[in-house]
């Protein structure tokens, strides 16, 4: 039994499961959840909506920069420091990242083209000298925009130049346009036709050299390269940066470290205490007289040496220094003692804490932080497993980091025609981008994971054939994907194949 609802036929296949079959060329009323970032405008009909674009564009600005300020505080500046020096290594070569394209089904002659081109890519970044200021402003303001600009009489030429956009300026939109079904009841939307991209740049600074209006200037999607951190809020569906959820740690650290500095201040002297003996007078008289007693001392008489006369000198007293209070007949005369400073100074527990948390949430190993901690050169045995989880947290910066190089890239490879845009999108998800390494922990616990499975190799070599097949330990002991084995037998193929065709070596006469 079948039923037609909402232009869609829902029925059961014969083993029970419930299906829905949308048509093909049909429409959908579902609308696209592409986390990116965008800002979501839905126009047409009487039940059109739109987003408040200027309430949410100035919130995402202020938290932008609020980013930015937390990101100078000394801690979480050294936190970063740390994380872009992993992630963006320079080789001997000076290229901290290459072109990976031994996945790819291309021709050599089209892939020595990609090289070239990507290379071109990293020229016109200036990526050499300014990764780590790409890199870090990318991972600070959880977004990088760059304008790409191209001749327009000769655009085989490809990208001329790249110009760095501010993430406050401009902002990426995606418009859901509604149409009506046959019967007018039902709000569609077209799975391809009814999505429009573009960015809006706007620049309102009084002092900007080209001022734009309220509305912004409309740029096409293709004439922007865009990645974000790959970070959403949940509600919201905004991007959010890594320094999200160390916002509240870090204002709690200025404000426990400003709590401390105002109490070392306030109670590190001693203090006099002054207790003056003003008998029976009354409140007047007593407030009169303890006044006296406090210029008496405040008044000093000072002999100059150099022109011999007899000076002046008040110093005034702060509540800091002493303390004056009157005492009645009947108690004790006259009195003066000390009032102790501060104790336990020198305790800064809660200080570390706060410190500890803000490492912890910017996913930095607290040992790297600690002054005491040196650098171990062991055994990856003796690798801590917050270095094996940091060196992860990198390769996931740089993995969504490399959306951008892409981007240029598939630009850049379809202006010259080296590809159309069908081939990119056909070898895209088998191109990779390969960092420069630098973490010795990471190469440490490689090697010794390799050492170990060729030590059991070892032992089971005897066993071989017996009761293991090649196969099994291919799979099992080495742990070698299929792909893997495929192009191991295929490279010893080859490598039998060449020695097969070498010459002899000559004999060398004595």
């Amino acid at each position: 039994m079948a039923l037609d609802l909402f232009g869609f036929t829902i029925g059961r296949k014969s083993k029970g499961e419930a299906v829905t079959v949308i048509p093909e060329g049909e429409q959908t009323a579902i609308v696209p959840d592409e986390y990116d970032g965008s800002y979501m405008f839905e126009t047409g009909g009487i039940l059109g909506t739109y987003v408040d674009f200027s309430g949410a564009v100035k919130s995402e600005n202020a938290l932008i920069q609020q980013y930015r300020g937390i990101a100078l505080f000394p801690e979480v500046d050294i936190a970063i420091e740390d994380i872009c020096n992993e992630a963006i290594v320079l080789g001997t070569d000076r290229k901290p990242v290459k072109l990976g394209l031994h996945k790819v089904q291309l021709s050599d002659t089209i892939k020595n083209k990609l090289y070239n081109e990507f290379d071109y890519v990293l020229r016109l970044l200036d990526f050499h000298k300014k990764s780590y200021e790409i890199f870090r402003r990318w991972y600070v303001d959880s977004k990088i925009f760059y304008q790409i600009i191209i001749n327009d009489k000769e655009p085989i030429k490809g990208i001329q130049e790249l110009r760095p956009v501010d993430p406050t300026k401009i902002k990426r939109i995606r418009k859901i346009i509604k149409e009506k079904n046959n019967t007018g009841a039902t709000k569609i939307i077209p799975l391809v036709q009814g999505i429009e991209e573009y960015y809006v740049y706007t620049n309102t600074e009084k002092d900007a050299m080209y001022p734009t209006t309220a509305a912004g200037l409309k740029i096409t999607k293709d004439s922007i390269a865009y990645s974000n951190s790959g970070l959403f809020d949940a509600n919201s569906k905004r991007v959010v940066g890594y320094l999200q959820k160390a916002i509240r740690p870090v204002n709690m650290l200025r404000q426990i470290e400003d709590a401390v500095v105002v109490y070392r201040i306030s109670r590190a002297p001693e203090r006099r205490i002054f207790y003056i003996d003003v008998g029976n007078l009354p409140k007047q008289k007593a407030e009169q007289y303890l006044r006296e007693i406090m210029q008496r001392y405040r008044t000093k008489m000072i002999y100059d040496q150099n022109t011999g006369q007899i000076q002046d000198s008040r110093e005034h007293l702060s509540i800091l220094e002493d303390y004056w209070l009157p005492r009645r007949e009947g108690g004790r005369g006259t009195e003066i003692s000390t009032l102790s400073g501060g104790q336990n100074l020198g305790q800064m527990d809660d200080v570390e804490y706060l410190l500890r948390k803000v490492y912890n949430a910017l996913n930095v190993p607290i040992s790297r932080m600690l002054p005491d901690t040196g650098f171990n050169m062991g055994r990856a045995a003796e690798i801590t497993r917050d270095e094996v989880k940091f060196y992860k947290y990198i390769e996931r910066l740089r993995t969504r980091f490399s959306h951008f190089f892409l981007d240029l890239l598939r630009v850049q490879c379809i202006l010259k025609g080296v590809l159309t845009e069908e081939d990119w999108n056909e070898i895209s998800p088998d191109i990779e981008l390969i960092f420069n390494r630098d973490s010795y922990f990471a190469e440490l616990k490689e090697n010794e994971i390799l050492t170990n499975r060729l030590q059991m190799l070892s032992a089971i070599q005897p066993l071989i054939g017996q009761y293991f097949s090649n196969e099994y330990v291919k799979k099992n002991i080495l742990r070698m994907t299929d792909e893997e084995i495929l192009k191991m037998d295929n490279d010893m193929a080859i490598e039998q194949q060449q020695m097969q065709q070498l010459p002899p070596p000559e004999t060398i006469q004595g």
